[in-house]
């Protein structure tokens, strides 16, 4: 560690400092990607359009629906479509500074890890933000066709026709996509919180049985849809990572241990 602690004071600038950096970063992206909103919109279309279907030989295969032929999306205000394309663009912005804001939170964490371990500042902003990444990608390709599917044809039947506020459908697929993203970052969440020695990998395989049962639970209230199939979708990756986190962890804590005995 540094030999001597950062005052308080000196901790809230470095953190406002970050900040600061990171909100610069998210406007100069927001002005880039609200030129392209239309576009971004288009393909947030995409769990709209196609219907995920099983196929033994291919596996998960995409099929064109014709539901937009039923469904329309229409605004109900007269700034609802503008906001739309605000929101798209915010959230696009944020996508595309997720590796910038990793590495402040790096440098803002850093002071208080050993010289060797500072090192590792490329691995986290990739490991990071490619955990983020794949969430997203799940969400946007498995959970959010699946969900759509089952909402919009679920005892449906002939008499009722789906029409849908584009602000409430962006607000639903971004609200779901950010959530995926931020739970997927549950191994690095793991690995920190052990290295700063707030819980250890021996206690986190204790309690494997009742993290996946809160897997469960946390999944039922983030899925969109009530049915068990898309609640285990969503339930399967958290238990995975969570096993991920615990073994990273230990390798790292076994790494560690091995160069605090050699110094």
């Amino acid at each position: 560690m540094e030999e001597q602690k950062m005052p308080l004071m000196e901790h809230l600038s470095e953190l406002r400092k970050r900040i600061i950096i990171c909100l610069v970063a998210l406007l100069v992206a927001f002005l880039f990607t609200f030129s392209f909103s239309e576009y971004i919109f288009e393909l947030l279309l995409f769990p709209l359009n196609y219907t995920p279907k099983f196929s033994i030989k291919e596996g998960i295969i995409f099929v064109w629906d014709q539901k937009l032929q039923n469904t329309k999306l229409v605004f109900l205000g007269p700034a609802e479509a503008f906001w739309m394309n605000m929101k798209i663009a915010l959230v696009s912005g944020f996508i595309l500074t997720i590796p910038l804001i990793f590495y402040q939170l790096w440098k803002f964490i850093s002071p208080g890890l050993y010289a060797h371990e500072k090192k590792y500042v490329l691995p986290f902003v990739f490991s990071a933000t490619g955990l983020f990444l794949v969430g997203v990608t799940f969400c946007y390709l498995i959970v959010l066709p699946f969900a759509l599917n089952f909402l919009l044809n679920y005892k449906v039947g002939e008499f009722l026709m789906p029409m849908l506020s584009v602000g409430l459908y962006i607000d639903f697929l971004l609200k779901f996509l950010l959530a995926f993203g931020f739970v997927f970052e549950l191994p690095i969440l793991i690995v920190i919180t052990t290295r700063m020695g707030l819980i250890t990998p021996q206690t986190l395989k204790k309690y494997r049985k009742l993290a996946v049962v809160l897997a469960f639970v946390v999944a039922a209230i983030i899925t969109p849809t009530p049915d068990a199939f898309n609640q285990t979708l969503m339930a399967l990756p958290m238990i995975i990572l969570y096993e991920v986190g615990i073994w990273v962890s230990i390798v790292l804590n076994r790494n560690r241990e091995k160069k605090d005995g050699r110094s």
